[in-house]
C-alpha cells in the first residue's frame, strides 16, 4: 500500500496536463449546459420569450470565455500566492485589481462571441447599457474569480503533497563554548597572520523532503539538475521531482559552485551528472544527463559550462 501511494505522483505526472485541461473543459461544459436549461425554463415565464438559440448563445459565450481565462487565473494565483504569508494587504489588493481585469475581459469577450454568433444568424446583437451591465456582471464575476482561484490553489497544494516538497534542513545550533584565545604575543606571529579568515557560506549537505506523510533525506550531491518553476526550484533527483520554495539564483548560492553550474536562465546542472553535450545551431546546446533527461544550455552560459568541466 505504501509503495502504491509513493508512486501515485509518478503515475499521474505523464497524464497530468491532459487531465487538467479535460477537467476544466468538462466542468465549464456542464455548467454551461445546466445554466442554459435553467435560463430556457425561466425564459418561458417571460412576457416576451427569446428563442432557445439566443439563450444558449448567452450562456455558452460566457462559459467559453471563462474557460479561456483559466490559464491566466492559474498564473495570477501562482504569482500572488507567496504574498499571502508576508504581505496580506498587498495580496488582497492585487487580487482585487486582477478581479476587475478578469471581469472586463470576460464581458468584452462574451459580447464579442455573441456578436459573432448573431452575425452568422443574420441578426444584430445589441450592446445597449453595456456599462450598467458590466457592473451587474462584475458582482457575479468576482464570485466566479474567487471560486476558480481557490480551486486552483487547493489543487496546487494537493499536487505538491503528491509530488513532495523539500526544504533545507535547519543549520545546527552553535555550541556555547567560547572560542579559543588568540595568542597575540606568541613569538613568530605577525598581526596580519592572526586575522580571522572570512566565513565560508553555509552549504546544506542534505534536504528534508515531505511526501505523502513520509519524510526522508536527499543529499545535495544526488541532485541531477534544477529548474526554476515560478517561486519554486524543481530538484530532479534520480528520476524524481521535488519542489523547494526558493528562486534558482538564491538557491545556487547554497550549492557548491565546483559541482553545480547554471546553464540556462531557468536551469542548472550537476556537472558530474552530464553524460553528453550535444551542440545545436546558434551556439546553444542540449545536455544529456545520466538519468536519461535532457537540459537546455543557452549560448550565454556555454563559457561557464566549459569552465566548470575544465575545457579551455
Amino acid at each position: 500500500m505504501g509503495d502504491a501511494r509513493k508512486n501515485l505522483y509518478e503515475r499521474y505526472e505523464p497524464i497530468r496536463r491532459p487531465v487538467e485541461v479535460a477537467f476544466w473543459i468538462v466542468l465549464m461544459t456542464l455548467q454551461a449546459a445546466f445554466s442554459t436549461m435553467v435560463a430556457i425554463v425561466d425564459m418561458r415565464t417571460r412576457a416576451v420569450p427569446r428563442p432557445n438559440w439566443e439563450v444558449a448563445t448567452w450562456e455558452g459565450s460566457s462559459h467559453l470565455v471563462l474557460l479561456l481565462l483559466v490559464p491566466a487565473l492559474a498564473l495570477v494565483e501562482r504569482r500572488l500566492s507567496p504574498l499571502a504569508r508576508t504581505h496580506l494587504l498587498r495580496f488582497l489588493a492585487w487580487h482585487a485589481v486582477a478581479s476587475v481585469v478578469f471581469s472586463v475581459v470576460h464581458v468584452v469577450g462574451m459580447f464579442g462571441v455573441r456578436a459573432l454568433v448573431y452575425a452568422v444568424a443574420g441578426e444584430r446583437y445589441d450592446f445597449w447599457g453595456w456599462a450598467g451591465q458590466w457592473t451587474y456582471e462584475y458582482l457575479k464575476d468576482v464570485r466566479v474569480y474567487a471560486s476558480i482561484v481557490f480551486g486552483i490553489w487547493a489543487y496546487r497544494l494537493f499536487v505538491l503533497r503528491l509530488q513532495g516538497e523539500a526544504r533545507v534542513l535547519d543549520a545546527p545550533e552553535e555550541s556555547g563554548a567560547a572560542p579559543a584565545p588568540v595568542l597575540a604575543e606568541a613569538e613568530g606571529f605577525e598581526p596580519s597572520m592572526q586575522e580571522t579568515p572570512p566565513p565560508q557560506p553555509v552549504r546544506p549537505e542534505r534536504f528534508l523532503v515531505r511526501k505523502l506523510r513520509r519524510e526522508f533525506l536527499i543529499a545535495a550531491t544526488d541532485i541531477d539538475w534544477l529548474q526554476a518553476e515560478g517561486n519554486y526550484v524543481g530538484l530532479h533527483v534520480n528520476g524524481h521531482d521535488y519542489l523547494l520554495r526558493a528562486t534558482l539564483t538564491d538557491f545556487l548560492t547554497q550549492l557548491d559552485p565546483a559541482l553545480f553550474v547554471r546553464v540556462h536562465r531557468s536551469h542548472a546542472v550537476n556537472l558530474g551528472r552530464i553524460r553528453e553535450i550535444e551542440p545545436l545551431d546558434g551556439g546553444d546546446a542540449r545536455l544529456h544527463m545520466h538519468d536519461g533527461s535532457t537540459v537546455p544550455c543557452s549560448r550565454r552560459y556555454r563559457d561557464a559550462l566549459r569552465t566548470g568541466i575544465g575545457v579551455a
